[in-house]
């Protein structure tokens, strides 16, 4: 044992030297230009910060807190640099990996007095767009440091200090170190960032943990409890198997309770009751076993189980973190031993970080947010607009011309002006938003000539742009416009025939240059980094190997990119009732749509005749195969969570896109479970795009599944959110009940119908899938099945919104979460309203024609 514990120290340490400070950025901000030198303590190499940023000044603190009178503080926290002008001024970093890659970001301020005015300054300071931390101070010499853990999501950095008017921001020191994209994952992914509360190394210690034994360079601070005993071991621990590496200092140490029955209890509080935490806990058993005896523990949170039983290898590092946010005010932590465990439980290291979610329309300033700004009814942009990174302002009733100072907006990544009323020519300053990656103009009165950049930009595949060919013409061909004709991109025609011809040749010559356009699309559509060739696909799919699933599309098959990442694609077969223009309307839809819980798009193929969408794959199958397995344990709590995940992920298409989106095949196969149970609305070719917020009754083809579909849209036509609501209803009723949508037994009936028929017999109980055994709040269950039937009433204007489905689900999931375990059973029930509503459900020909039938995406026969 101690020959392999020697080999993994000296592997590890052999890593450490052969990568030192790969990708490291170590900024000693307000040093003398040019300077450059290496920290005696950690051997990081810090250098000058004027090459990160424009403004400021370079100031020492105050001689009473420097060196030799404060000879322990760190050399990078003698000067600062300070930021007297401008509301915000921001460093510029570019992590070695660019986008895509996960970062720490460290923040370390000490204001000593540098101003003499003896009064430290309280303001705020930004990763991007996104408020990371307001630094203040509690006396002159207090070092406040903040850590943060991002994605990043281009290629550069932006680091800001905002001004509050609470006195001049500064920082004194600025690292970026880049970490394994395995770790410190959490249920948003690149959505959110992760703000350090608390990095303790559990046990005594003098070390900090810090690079070199610290690859990723993380401070750990030492702790115990005085109710806690300490336990080490000088033997090597292997950590280089577990990505967080955690540092061996650190792991060898750790804690278990003082009494053999006791626990290992952690404990935080917040003010703010929404407040996202996860944590992640370090063990690896430090002490040799013997033969009959075992140590295995627990792990909960506010009594609700969060890990285990858990029993750590011996000298092997190992990390546990929860796969879904502890939310709440008051937080507890408790560790504790099994029954059949001889020895107490043990913890060697933890981190506790708070999630902070991205804006993903996000501007600094509020009132970035008016429309007004974008379209030059103000002659001049604030400096906090630059950092405008999306806005979708479609359908918006904006009128005018778009300004030139537009070009202002120097981060701007995504913009949606479509569907508007705006007039004039496209600035030719909008050449110069080179962060740009998607543009859409549609639906405008635009004239003149679309900008030569812009076109060639889209033509090698570095911006989605959509304008109208209406009123528009590439440079050179205006001249000829003299009929209102409808006038592509890329040139000019005399004819309807001839803009055939030219469209057709176009199209051919793209293909032959492998650019990436969908085609059968009345618009210019251009996907970068997104296309593959079936090649490809025969190659990612191992030449079609593992069939998982099977829907409207085609078949869907499992692969793996080249990075090993696992996908799911959906070839679309020849004799499916679905075809390209779903395959259109899919691809396009989730190129403009990003959500957390809506089925995130890795790209496509559309190779000749093969038509192929790829997902993120998600390991658990979709919630129909997995409430129709009988020995599933999918608890109430469980089944409560991913009812919120897919209302989110409905809510957001009904409330958060711009124009508003009905999924309109809402069912069980279409609600997708990741490896955690988490879960996202998949399948969106049937999917139904509003010209605007107000267009609630649209005449359309009746679509969907038997069982799922509203009564009310198919004997009406008319599409509405609410027949989303209904389907919604639906699967959330299969939840509650375990039973399908539409019930064969002895007799063909459809759940809502079943679910009434023992509610009129006051067989409440009967309702409930017999596998919950039990282990649930019948209050938090009733009300889910109050909400379920608010959703299936046969009138649409007395269905529920999802906003308020939402909201009441949460509440289903506090109910259940507080609830006190050993009185559940007897509990009785309370606050049903199920009478209040009127829920005739009528059973159309849609579902007594087609009880035969699993299901159908076809236009529907009536």
């Amino acid at each position: 044992m101690e020959i392999v514990a020697g080999f993994f120290l000296l592997l590890s340490a052999t890593l450490a030297h052969g990568q030192r400070q790969t990708g490291f950025i170590s900024i000693d901000c307000g040093s003398p230009p040019n300077f450059s030198y290496e920290d005696p303590d950690t051997r990081i190499t810090y250098v000058a910060d004027g090459a990160f940023v424009e403004t400021g000044i370079n100031r020492n603190i105050s001689s009473e807190y420097a060196y030799p009178n404060n000879p322990n503080l760190p050399l990078p926290l003698s000067d600062l640099r300070s930021f007297p002008q401008g509301s915000k001024n921001c460093y510029t970093l570019e992590p070695a990996a660019r986008s895509g890659s996960k970062n720490l970001i460290r923040a370390a301020f000490l204001y000593g007095n540098y101003d003499g005015e003896n009064k430290p300054p309280e303001f705020d300071l930004y990763l991007d767009v996104n408020l990371w931390f307001t630094v203040k101070f509690s006396n002159l010499s207090e070092i406040v440091i903040t850590e943060i853990i991002s994605t990043t999501l281009k290629d550069t950095i932006h680091i800001c200090l905002v001004d509050k008017g609470l006195g001049t921001p500064f920082i004194s020191a600025l690292e970026l170190r880049p970490l394994n994209n395995s770790v410190y994952d959490t249920e948003f992914g690149a959505n959110a960032s992760l703000v350090l509360v608390e990095r303790l190394d559990i046990g005594k210690t003098n070390g900090t943990g810090r690079y070199e034994d610290d690859v990723y360079d993380r401070i750990w601070f030492s702790d115990i409890s005085t109710t806690w005993d300490p336990i080490n071991t000088s033997s090597a621990v292997n950590n280089y198997e577990n990505g967080y590496r955690v540092p061996l200092e650190v792991i060898q140490t750790g804690a278990k309770p003082r009494t053999s029955g006791g626990s290992l209890e952690l404990k935080w509080s917040t003010t703010d009751s929404s407040s996202k935490f996860y944590v992640y806990m370090h063990f690896a058993e430090v002490e040799e076993l013997g033969r009959n005896q075992s140590r295995k523990f627990n792990v909960t949170w506010n009594g609700t189980p969060l890990f285990g039983p858990l029993s750590p290898g011996y000298l092997h590092a190992t990390t546990v973190s929860n796969s879904r946010a502890l939310v709440g005010k008051d937080h507890q932590i408790s560790i504790r031993k099994t029954e059949d465990s001889t020895h107490p439980p043990i913890l060697n290291a933890v981190e506790i970080y708070m999630a902070k979610q991205k804006n993903e329309s996000s501007t600094y300033s509020e009132d970035a947010s008016t429309p007004r700004f974008l379209l030059g009814l103000f002659p001049f942009f604030s400096q906090e607009l630059a950092f405008i990174l999306n806005r979708n302002l479609s359908s918006s009733n904006l009128s005018g011309a778009i300004a030139s100072s537009i070009s202002n907006l120097s981060f701007l990544e995504s913009l949606d002006l479509s569907n508007n009323n705006l007039t004039g020519p496209i600035p030719e300053s909008m050449e110069d938003l080179k962060s740009l990656k998607f543009l859409n103009l549609e639906g405008n009165q635009l004239s003149g000539v679309v900008p030569n950049a812009l076109l060639e930009r889209s033509e090698d595949g570095s911006l989605i742009l959509s304008v109208d060919s209406r009123n528009l013409c590439s440079s050179g061909s205006c001249r000829e416009k003299k009929k209102d004709i409808v006038i592509p991109i890329v040139a000019s025609l005399a004819s309807a025939a001839v803009l055939l011809i030219v469209l057709i040749l176009v199209w051919k010559q793209r293909r032959k240059k492998k650019s990436e356009i969908l085609r059968k699309t009345g618009r210019h559509v251009v996907i970068k980094k997104s296309q593959y060739s079936f090649a490809e696909v025969v190659e990612i799919t191992n030449n079609f190997q593992t069939e998982i699933g099977k829907g409207g599309f085609g078949m869907v098959y499992h692969g793996y990119l080249k990075d090993g990442t696992q996908v799911a694609i959906k070839m679309l077969s020849p004799s499916s009732s679905q075809g390209p223009r779903e395959f259109q309307t899919e691809a396009e839809l989730l190129m403009r749509i990003h959500h957390r819980n809506l089925a995130t798009f890795v790209g496509y193929c559309d190779d000749d005749d093969k038509l192929a969408l790829i997902y993120e794959y998600m390991p658990n199958g979709n919630l129909k195969g997995y409430l129709s397995d009988k020995n599933s344990e999918l608890s109430w709590e469980m089944r409560i969570r991913i009812a919120i995940d897919a209302a989110q992920g409905l809510e957001y298409l009904h409330h958060g896109c711009k124009p508003p989106v009905v999924h309109r095949d809402v069912k069980t196969t279409n609600i997708l479970l990741g490896e955690n149970l988490d879960a996202k609305i998949a399948d969106f070719g049937l999917s139904k795009v509003f010209a605007s917020d107000n267009d609630t009754n649209v005449e359309t083809t009746v679509m969907g599944t038997a069982g799922y579909l509203d009564p009310e849209y198919y004997n009406s036509q008319k599409l509405t959110e609410k027949s989303d609501v209904f389907s919604f209803g639906v699967v959330l009723l299969e939840l509650i009940t375990g039973q399908p949508a539409i019930i064969r037994n002895e007799e063909t009936v459809h759940v809502i119908q079943w679910v009434k028929s023992e509610l009129e017999q006051g067989n409440t109980q009967s309702i409930i899938d017999k596998r919950l055994q039990d282990n649930f709040d019948v209050n938090s269950v009733y009300k889910a099945l109050d909400v379920a039937m608010a959703c299936t009433t046969s009138s649409s204007q007395q269905r529920a919104t999802m906003s308020y489905v939402l909201t009441e689900l949460k509440q289903c999931l506090e109910i259940e979460l507080s609830k006190d375990i050993t009185e559940t059973a007897s509990r009785p029930a309370q606050n049903f309203h199920f009478q209040s509503y009127s829920s005739t459900f009528e059973m159309s020909s849609i579902y007594t024609d087609s009880m035969n039938m699993d299901s159908f995406t076809t236009p529907l026969a009536r």
